[in-house]
Formats: C-alpha cells, structure tokens, sequence
C-alpha cells in the first residue's frame, strides 16, 4: 500500500505520518512506501520518500502520481487569514493546486482514495443556532470559497469515477503545537498554548464568543477513519461536517485554569483586534455532525479532554 500526503510538512501532516508509521497499515493492508510532499522537506527515512514542490506549477502533481499512491490525503494549502490577506496565493494554492492534483490522478487511469482536508469556512450567516448537514455552504471569506471548490471538483471526480473521494469540513483545530500560523483561529491554541509554555498570550475576540473545536488527535482519526471508511455509506454527498466541541473562550479559559491554575490563565490578556473579530463573526458556531458521527467518527467530548490531549502529546514541543 503506497500513501501520498500532501501538506506532510504542515502540522497535522506531521502527525498523520507519524500514525502512519506506528500502525504500519492502512486499509488492512502494510504500508510499502509514504511520499510525504510539501513546500518545505518533510522528515522520513528510507524507504518513504519526501518531496519538496508547488502543486499548481506545470508536473510536480504528475510527478507524485508517478509514484501510484493507492491512499491520498491531501491537506496542502494556505490558511484562512493568509488567504484573506494575499487573494493571488490563496486561489493558487487552494484551488489551482487542488485541480492540478485532481487532473493528475484522472490522467494516471486509476481510483484511488483521497482524503481531502476542507473546513467549515464554507458556511456563511445568518446561522442558526446550530448547523445542520443539510445548510446550504455559501462562504463569506475567500479561504471558504477556495475550499468550496475543492469540494465541488471532489464530488465530481468522484462521481465520474476518476478516484474515491471524502471531504473533511474541520472544526478549528486546537491546541496547536509549535508556533502561531496565519489562521484567523490561530488565537484559540495561543491563549492555551502559551500560558502552558509560561508565555502572555493576547485574546483579540469576546470571552462571551462560542466556536467548536477538536485536538489534532482527534483530526488524525478522523482522517486515518475516513481512509478506511466504506465510501458507500456516505454517497452522494461526499462532503462531511466533523464533530467537536463546541465552548465559548470562557469556557476554554476555565478549563485550562483546572488544568493548570489561575495563575497560567492569568496570562491570557485582552487584546481586541477588529480584523480578526470580522473574520471570525463570519464563521458558524455549533454543528449537529449527525452523518459523521453515524458514520463513526468521533471527537473529544469535552474542551478538558482537548487540553490535557496537548498537555500529553505536545506540551514539551510548545
């Protein structure tokens, strides 16, 4: 079974490789070869390989298919308030590098599974108090409309038959080892993140404000499930919002005061920023998930579940 990760280098590229590795399977069958791909080196020995290239540019996405991957998961891409802030980039990378890679794995004349990492920028308000898995999707940023179309071509390469395709909508992702990204969200990880690491961390949204997240652990499982998951089940509408955890700041502040003290939160300070409060006013706040958790899969049940995830996987990487 041979593997293709783009984005392998990002976060969560990262981690999906290093589950890879652990369960040395997929689809009940042994990896033989991972082909880690980003703009930067991913890290992998012998006999996985890593390449460095942009998608959008002429031979690299045939380049990759060369090497027959039977699973592809594709998280390549630029983040919500990059997007936003470089309009050329974004479209570049988002969708004309998600195209080059569909129409090479159409001209390669096999049907492989791709795993495609989406979000749930897709959606735009008025919302109701929670979405459901019928809401229409029509995105109020540039990132969600970048990653729409990624979903669209998804579904219908899908349905021509041209490879097995499943589009993850992910909740924002938190806590984020590492360093800040140019997410809008970015700030949800920094005010757990930080003060953990003994660092200020500044909150530039309302305390009051409410957002559904899950760990990064819990995005490798949902992307090693849908890997595996009987396409059948899901059908038509290969596009799937995930579960998380939906808690206001308040309630992620107080959750990492048990975990860690008043004094850790005490580092958290308000700090508003109009521009990332815009972005963030246009994003859904609650999903019922109901097609995905029937379909299995599973998220934390709890924001304290979340934060002792990174207190265990990641605290001394912070």
């Amino acid at each position: 079974m041979r593997v293709l990760i783009t984005g392998a280098a990002g976060m969560i590229g990262r981690k999906l490789t290093a589950a890879l590795l652990a369960r040395g399977t997929v689809q009940g069958k042994a990896i033989s070869q991972l082909v880690l791909h980003d703009i930067v080196q991913a890290e992998v020995a012998a006999p996985h390989t890593a390449l460095v290239g942009d998608l959008s540019v002429a031979g690299v996405a045939e380049a990759l298919l060369s090497h027959r991957p039977e699973v592809i998961f594709h998280l390549a891409g630029v983040v919500s308030g990059e997007a936003e802030a470089n309009f050329d980039l974004g479209y570049r990378v988002n969708v004309d590098g998600t195209r080059a890679l569909f129409e090479a794995i159409r001209r390669a004349g096999y049907a492989p599974r791709v795993v495609y990492a989406s979000t749930t920028a897709v959606f735009g308000g008025p919302f109701p108090e929670e979405i459901p898995d019928d809401f229409a999707p029509t995105p109020h940023s540039s990132y969600g409309v970048q990653k729409l179309i990624g979903e669209a071509l998804l579904s219908d390469y899908s349905r021509r038959g041209f490879f097995d395709g499943i589009g993850l909508r992910l909740p924002t992702i938190c806590v984020r080892p590492g360093k800040a990204n140019r997410a809008a969200s970015s700030f949800f990880s920094g005010i757990i993140r930080e003060p953990l690491n003994g660092l200020p961390a500044d909150l530039p949204v309302a305390r009051d404000w409410l957002h559904t997240m899950a760990s990064p652990r819990a995005a490798v499982g949902f992307f090693l499930h849908a890997a595996e998951l009987d396409l059948a089940a899901v059908g038509a509408r290969r596009n799937l919002i995930l579960p998380g955890v939906a808690v206001t700041v308040a309630e992620q502040i107080a959750a990492l005061t048990r975990a860690a003290g008043a004094d850790v939160a005490r580092l958290i300070r308000d700090v508003p920023d109009p521009a990332v409060w815009a972005i963030v006013q246009s994003w859904p706040r609650r999903f019922a998930a109901t097609r995905a958790k029937a379909l299995g899969f599973r998220a934390e049940g709890s924001f304290d579940e979340i934060v002792q995830a990174y207190i265990q996987d990641d605290l001394r990487m912070g």
